[in-house]
C-alpha cells in the first residue's frame, strides 16, 4: 500500500488487489468498521465527496476506491478483465488488503451492480449493504427481455456494444457526451462547473473511455457465472431516486424480493443521482441502516 499526501483529511492510497492497482481514497478512523464506496458510470471516486465526510466523522473507515479502469485505477484490456466476477474480486481484494474480515458496503449506478453481486457471492464478507438506482441483476435482465419503456431507457447500453465508435465520438466532442450524462438528467446545481472539470480530468487519463465502456461490453457479452444463487442473505437497504431516468422504479420492489433482510426507500425529488442531490437525507439513512440491530433468524 503506498500512500499519497493528505489533503483535507482524505488520504489517496494505491492498493495492489485481484492482481492490478487500484486507487483508493482513504477517510476516517483507521480503527472504525470498514465501509467501502463503489461509484458507477462515468464517476470516480470524488462521486462520493458528500458521503465521505459524513461517514468518517460517524467513527467509520472509509475507502473509496477509482474502480477499475476509472481515473487513477489500473485499466486491463480485453473484456474478461471486465466481468461481474473481476469486479467483485476487486472488492474482496481491498477488505484482505484493510485486514478484516467484513466490510459494510455502499453501491450506486455500476458501483451498485457490482455490490449485488459480491453480496450474492460473498455473503460472509459483507455485513450490511446500501444499494442506490439498480435493481438485482436478475429484475434488470428481466425487465430488458420484457418492457419496451426499460429498453428504451438503455439504448445507451446497446449503442457501447459498437466497437471504436462510441469512443471516438465523445472525445470528439470533448467529452460533452459523458457531461451530459451528469449534467442532462440531474437536479439543476447537482453538478457544478468544477465538478465538471474534475470528470474531465478522470476521464481523459489514458485507456479511461475504453475501459469505462468495457464494462458494458462484459456485461453482455461474457456474462459472468455466479458463485451462490440470486438471494441476498446480506441485510440489504435500496435507495431509489424516483425521478431517474435510466432506470424504472418498477424494477425496485421485485428487487427487495431477493433480500432475505430488505428495505425500500424511495427518494420521490431525486432523479439517478440521489447521493448528489438529496445528499443529507441519503447520508443520515445509511448511518441509520448501518447501525441498525441485527434481525435474528
Amino acid at each position: 500500500m503506498n500512500s499519497i499526501p493528505l489533503s483535507n483529511g482524505i488520504q489517496h492510497t494505491i492498493i495492489t488487489t485481484n492482481g492490478i492497482n487500484l486507487h483508493v481514497v482513504q477517510a476516517g478512523d483507521p480503527k472504525g468498521k470498514l465501509v467501502i464506496l463503489l461509484h458507477g458510470f462515468p464517476e470516480f471516486w470524488y462521486g462520493w465527496r458528500k458521503q465521505i465526510p459524513r461517514l468518517a466523522s460517524a467513527g467509520y473507515r472509509v475507502w473509496v476506491p477509482d474502480q477499475r479502469g476509472y481515473n487513477l485505477s489500473a485499466k486491463p484490456k480485453g473484456l474478461p478483465a471486465y466481468s461481474l466476477n473481476q469486479l467483485a474480486g476487486d472488492v474482496i481484494g481491498l477488505i484482505d488488503a484493510a485486514g478484516v474480515e467484513q466490510a459494510l458496503l455502499v453501491g450506486h449506478d455500476w458501483g451498485a451492480a457490482v455490490a449485488w453481486w459480491t453480496a450474492q457471492n460473498y455473503p460472509e464478507r459483507i455485513s450490511r449493504m446500501v444499494v442506490m438506482n439498480v435493481p438485482h441483476g436478475l429484475v434488470m435482465k428481466k425487465h430488458l427481455r420484457s418492457s419496451l419503456s426499460q429498453l428504451e431507457k438503455s439504448w445507451y447500453m446497446f449503442f457501447f456494444q459498437i466497437p471504436w465508435i462510441p469512443e471516438l465520438l465523445i472525445r470528439a466532442q470533448n467529452w460533452k457526451i459523458a457531461a451530459r450524462t451528469l449534467v442532462g438528467t440531474s437536479e439543476r446545481g447537482a453538478f457544478s462547473k468544477d465538478d465538471i472539470f474534475k470528470y474531465k480530468q478522470a476521464w481523459s487519463q489514458p485507456g479511461a473511455i475504453q475501459a469505462l465502456l468495457n464494462w458494458y461490453r462484459a456485461l453482455l457479452r461474457r456474462p459472468a457465472r455466479p458463485i451462490n444463487g440470486p438471494r441476498i442473505k446480506v441485510p440489504t437497504l435500496l435507495i431509489w431516486g424516483a425521478q431517474d431516468r435510466f432506470l424504472g422504479r418498477e424494477m425496485a420492489h421485485p428487487s427487495i424480493e431477493f433480500c432475505d433482510q430488505g428495505k425500500l426507500i424511495f427518494i420521490e425529488e431525486a432523479t439517478h443521482w440521489v447521493q448528489h442531490e438529496a445528499s443529507e437525507r441519503v447520508n443520515q439513512l445509511i448511518v441509520d441502516f448501518f447501525c441498525e440491530p441485527k434481525q435474528a433468524g
